[in-house]
């Protein structure tokens, strides 16, 4: 059952386009990414889904609502967690809970039980007295996320929600998008991590306001044309630049203190590699071949595209 469709969706500011006439659909139960550099249109996207904007054209349905029309109805039956904090950083914990949970209509013995969930699944039930602003950045993300589904949505829309977090909070957090999953929630989820993606039933690679690929996590690696080498070797940001410039290097990228080397499938990349670096004195370096990353595949779309 498809929860979200959209097609030929278009946002412009003035002459800037933001969203460039993207189509995809998301399913029922489905986590599914929008994986992009900031700037590539993902908030202005989600945002059109959560009524908040109003497209410039194109068209979509969240939940069976017109994404044009619709805007009020849609509000009501999603969950939003935005990139920008969104609480009263002047209220407490409980506070900001209660003032939420009556946004969505929740009456009192249902708005309890709620808070209740939404203390015990952020893990702050010991901060709930409270001032937001004195909670670090991870509890506050677990706090927005909490209040994000105190009216218990189908569909939860957030919005980098592990932006500025420590990596152990990131695993927390997308924890607790498992579980919404397991629930029979659907997630759209927006990020810049690429490692993020990974998580995601199926990705949407953005750029520019253009989604320039979209499958499986799995499936996008596996479309990848070219063998992917690893490169470790000392002052490798001076080798860099002359290893990208070879002839049979594909594509070059530095991850880590590692460059990743594209080339031709089959290619004989450790042999050729091997030469060129004892030409230019190189002795202390390893080539090994790598499964490609989902950044090895997004450099490759962007380049293509």
């Amino acid at each position: 059952m498809t929860t979200v469709d959209v097609k030929l969706l278009t946002k412009n500011f003035g002459h800037f386009t933001a969203v460039d006439h993207v189509s995809f659909t998301v399913e029922k139960g489905e986590i599914f990414g929008f994986l992009g550099p900031n700037g590539a249109g993902k908030s202005t996207t989600i945002k059109m889904l959560c009524g908040i904007l109003v497209p410039t054209s194109g068209e979509g349905h969240v939940a069976g609502l017109d994404i044009m029309k619709e805007q009020d109805k849609i509000k009501q039956m999603i969950g939003y967690m935005s990139q920008k904090f969104s609480l009263y950083d002047d209220l407490t914990v409980i506070e900001n809970l209660e003032f939420f949970g009556s946004v969505y209509g929740l009456d009192d013995k249902k708005l309890r039980q709620r808070i209740k969930m939404a203390l015990e699944m952020a893990e702050i039930g010991k901060e709930k007295s409270h001032l937001v602003k004195s909670l670090p950045a991870g509890m506050k993300q677990r706090l927005s996320l909490g209040a994000s589904i105190l009216h218990d949505p189908s569909i939860l829309f957030l919005d980098e929600p592990t932006s500025g977090v420590d990596p152990i909070m990131r695993r927390n957090f997308w924890e607790l998008i498992y579980q919404f999953s397991r629930e029979g929630k659907t997630i759209f989820v927006t990020t810049h991590y690429m490692d993020e993606a990974e998580h995601c039933n199926r990705a949407a690679l953005v750029t520019a306001g253009k989604i320039i690929a979209l499958d499986s996590p799995a499936c996008l690696k596996q479309s990848l044309p070219y063998d992917v080498f690893a490169l470790k070797i000392k002052d490798f940001i001076r080798i860099f630049e002359r290893v990208s410039r070879l002839p049979f290097v594909h594509e070059a990228s530095i991850f880590g203190s590692d460059i990743h080397l594209l080339c031709e499938k089959g290619f004989h990349l450790e042999k050729e590699l091997g030469v060129f670096l004892k030409k230019e004195n190189f002795s202390d370096y390893h080539i090994e071949r790598i499964e490609p990353t989902l950044e090895d595949v997004f450099v490759t779309q962007v380049r293509k595209h």
